[in-house]
């Protein structure tokens, strides 16, 4: 069942596409400087060290980690090590505008896996907000000209994104399900750590593989790739997945879905920041739209 919003969990599930939107942004800025699994695998590395202190416990042998590791490995699996490498690899070839709006299909795929695999029900409202979310993305897409739609074309970057998408909206699912005890749930580090235990694992073996069957894989180390690394890892890793984590607890996966959509509205705005170019009308639109589809699909 849908939930009500409150300003609070509003403002929790704000903060990840903001974030994200960043995320995109200097992605596609250290294109060339690091192979994109192995730019995934750095941002975890430093994300794990930074958490650590915090809830290191969670790693003990008698942790209760360990009792439900089949569902942390699915989890680490899906969140760190697949989506944000493909996310990653998108990049390569599409630009951060392109693969957020392909990431704004969310709604429509939370609300497909949900249906199919977790037996919810998809309400009319939430139809509608799909709606309403939809056609704010495409405006930003057409930059207010409904026309320039008809000239859009896919590279291989947007194919990659929209398995990222679908292994973010599983993710999200499986984050509302509640198998693990209180006290690692209740400990958000605790509960983050443990997904990268194994997401870490994985994101390894993908990398391994990416320096294996790639010959031009190469690192080049310097002040643009070193501040990249934090802001992933602070901003769209730790801070954005806490805020998400606790957002969809709190919403629910299919609404906290929609405001995947604003993700595409801030790397705009972003975009022609560092581009330095005006905001233009269709992105108040445009986030008029989405904001609406958010508040139409929250409602009971």
């Amino acid at each position: 069942m849908t939930q009500r919003l409150t300003p609070s969990t509003a403002a929790l599930l704000v903060v990840p596409p903001l974030l994200w939107a960043g995320n995109a942004v200097v992605g596609r800025l250290v294109v060339g400087l690091v192979p994109p699994i192995t730019l995934n695998f750095l941002r975890w590395t430093l994300a794990f060290i930074l958490l650590l202190p915090l809830a290191a416990w969670v790693l003990a042998p008698s942790s209760l980690l360990w009792a439900h590791w089949r569902r942390y490995a699915l989890l680490g699996l899906l969140g760190v090590g697949l989506y944000n490498a493909f996310q990653y690899m998108a990049l390569g070839t599409s630009t951060p505008i392109n693969v957020t709006l392909v990431a704004s299909s969310m709604p429509l795929w939370m609300l497909a896996i949900g249906r199919v695999f977790f037996q919810t029900p998809i309400a009319r409202t939430q139809l509608v907000g799909a709606a309403f979310s939809m056609a704010g993305v495409a405006l930003v897409l057409s930059r207010g000209e409904w026309t320039q739609l008809a000239q859009l074309k896919l590279v291989p970057g947007d194919v990659y994104m929209l398995v990222a998408t679908m292994c973010w909206a599983f993710y999200s699912w499986l984050l509302a399900r509640t198998a693990e005890p209180a006290a690692v749930r209740g400990d958000w580090a605790a509960f983050l750590l443990a997904q990268m235990v194994f997401g870490l694992g994985w994101s390894g073996l993908l990398t391994a593989g990416e320096w294996a069957l790639t010959d031009a894989a190469h690192i080049e180390w310097g002040w643009p790739l070193v501040a990249t690394l934090l802001y992933v890892a602070i901003g769209p890793a730790v801070l954005a997945y806490r805020a998400w984590g606790l957002g969809v607890q709190r919403a629910g996966p299919a609404v906290a879905g929609f405001f995947s959509n604003l993700t595409p509205v801030f790397a705009a705005v972003l975009s022609t920041l560092f581009l330095g170019e005006a905001p233009h009308l269709y992105h108040a639109a445009a986030f008029a739209l989405i904001v609406a589809g958010i508040v139409v699909s929250s409602r009971k």
